[in-house]
């Protein structure tokens, strides 16, 4: 089990196909994400540190919130090439079937590669684990795959494995998702597969306790790297540890109070047929894949599933510090922001513009300013995760113990100055330009095209989110952006979470705040609330 900040793709595209982590809005990282690896000015997605010398970061097994830095920063550095990419761009038409059992079917041909690939999304995720015990619907998606009532999790592997296929599953806070991809010859035994997984699982008790004591091991893993966690610790503390701000994948405690019958209950509640929605895309025909899906998905016994309550937050009001002893640290990292927007939010796409040119893009405000001008840092980036109830916006970074004052008074110094001056003309230009040579790249193959309808289809959107990108981006106008920076860019108020050597950074952070909040690193969990 993985830690993550996830938002914009709910994990949905960090999944399928590793291969493809980032597609934009809503589907994926721009600066603005959906819920899991991250594009350009709204994170679609959190993101994670890119690896430096400075910092000697390593891929972290447990960061979804981690993801975000990490695409910002990297794929910032391909964007005056893709820039000149910049097309006129029209979703592939695709199709929606309804079966009698309540499942929705999205069917998408796409004849380019011999490939058929498979997106679902069940309505619930994090946000319905019950108290206590966080990281259930992430621990029952982990377990699909690792028996049914006719293979053992060995069984499935090497039946996947023989026609060359791939079957993942996680969960998010918004819902569960799992993907799977398969060669279109291979399509029938493909779709069994897929369909055994997710109608058939029985949660073998050793299994449950393999992962179980994995997904505890990770979390205490994760927390010798203080970019692995930081992420947590901030959507736990913005969030007041409710809602978006409870840990997805779990921590040590609540991982602990999970049983295999509350694994049980949980599939057992929540994945049915009218709560699922199933994205198939790829090499085949409409006519005879429907065909197909009724024959392995008709059968599956419809049920109710009850809605999973969303506790919307709005901004948080003030200013708050949270400062993480990790005492053999020789750096600090730093995320400040408040809560930001929704998926669905009628200013996203100006939020994008915005966003690409403070702190999205390797030549943003953020990066010029805390690593090209200064040195302070090897990245600075800032980002929005885009979720079914307004997600987190950040700006992160990090830096030496003795700079650690400079940086962040520098990150506020830089985000005074976009309040006060705004968007040039040349850089909303820039940013435009930037936006339409990223966005093609992320939604050409038919993995990435599965999980973008059937994350539209979650959300509420329609194709027009592709079909009307180019028109919307060049539609935001130098008021638009004056009107968002005020909106979505918090000036006062702002929750600072700090991780790093508290003897040695507490007394810089004291002037940011009036009171603080102090955890060690090394206590069971991230932030729960206030006490």
């Amino acid at each position: 089990m993985r830690m993550r900040f996830v938002g914009r793709d709910e994990g949905l595209l960090n999944m399928s196909s590793k291969r493809e982590k980032q597609i934009p809005h809503p589907a994926k990282c721009a600066g603005i994400r959906d819920d899991k690896s991250g594009n350009t000015g709204i994170l679609r997605c959190w993101p994670a540190p890119a690896s430096s010398e400075l910092t000697g970061c390593r891929h972290s097994r447990v960061s979804g919130f981690a993801l975000v830095v990490k695409f910002a920063l990297a794929v910032a550095l391909l964007g005056s090439a893709s820039a000149a990419r910049a097309q006129k761009l029209q979703m592939p038409p695709h199709e929606k079937v309804v079966l009698k059992n309540g499942l929705t079917v999205l069917l998408l041909e796409k004849h380019s590669v011999p490939m058929v690939s498979v997106a679902g999304i069940v309505k619930a995720g994090g946000l319905a684990d019950p108290a206590g015990q966080e990281g259930l619907a992430s621990t029952t998606a982990g377990l699909l795959r690792k028996g049914t009532k006719t293979r053992t999790a060995q069984q499935f592997a090497g039946d996947i494995d023989f026609i060359g296929g791939t079957f993942e599953a996680d969960a998010g806070a918004d819902y569960s998702s799992f993907a799977a991809e398969f060669l279109s010859k291979d399509t029938v035994k493909g779709l069994e597969l897929v369909s055994d997984a997710v109608l058939h699982a029985t949660f073998p008790q050793a299994e449950v306790d393999k992962l179980l004591a994995q997904s505890v091991d990770g979390v205490k893993a994760a927390k010798d790297s203080a970019r692995d966690v930081i992420f947590e610790y901030y959507q736990g503390y913005l969030y007041n540890g409710k809602g978006y701000g409870r840990p997805t994948g779990g921590d040590e405690n609540s991982l602990k109070k999970i049983q295999r019958d509350a694994i049980a209950k949980f599939y057992d509640t929540y994945y049915t047929p009218g709560n699922t929605i199933l994205a198939v895309a790829g090499d085949f025909n409409s006519a005879e894949m429907k065909k197909k899906i009724e024959e392995v998905f008709g059968g599956w016994p419809a049920k109710v599933a009850p809605p999973v309550k969303e506790e919307a937050t709005g901004p948080m009001k003030g200013k708050k510090l949270l400062l993480v002893n990790k005492a053999d640290a020789t750096q600090t990292y730093f995320v400040i922001g408040n809560v930001g927007v929704s998926a669905t939010d009628p200013d996203r796409v100006a939020i994008e513009v915005v966003n690409t040119v403070f702190g999205s893009r390797f030549t943003s405000m953020l990066n010029e300013a805390l690593r090209v001008e200064s040195g302070l840092t090897y990245g600075a980036t800032s980002f929005f995760s885009l979720q079914k109830e307004p997600g987190p916006f950040a700006m992160f970074s990090f830096t030496r113990n003795e700079t650690t004052g400079k940086a962040i008074d520098l990150t506020l110094e830089v985000l005074k100055n976009l309040h006060m001056n705004g968007l040039t003309a040349e850089q909303l230009s820039s940013a435009k330009s930037y936006l339409k040579g990223q966005f093609p790249p992320m939604i050409e193959t038919s993995g990435q095209l599965a999980r973008l309808i059937v994350r539209y289809e979650f959300l509420g959107l329609d194709d027009n989110e592709v079909n009307q990108f180019e028109r919307r981006i060049d539609g935001v106008t130098g008021e638009m952006a004056k009107q968002a920076i005020a909106r979505h860019f918090p000036l006062e108020n702002l929750t600072f979470v700090l991780v790093g050597k508290s003897s040695e950074i507490a007394p810089m952070a004291k002037k940011y705040t009036e009171k603080q909040d102090a955890k060690e690193i090394s206590a069971p969990g991230f932030w729960t609330g206030a006490k």
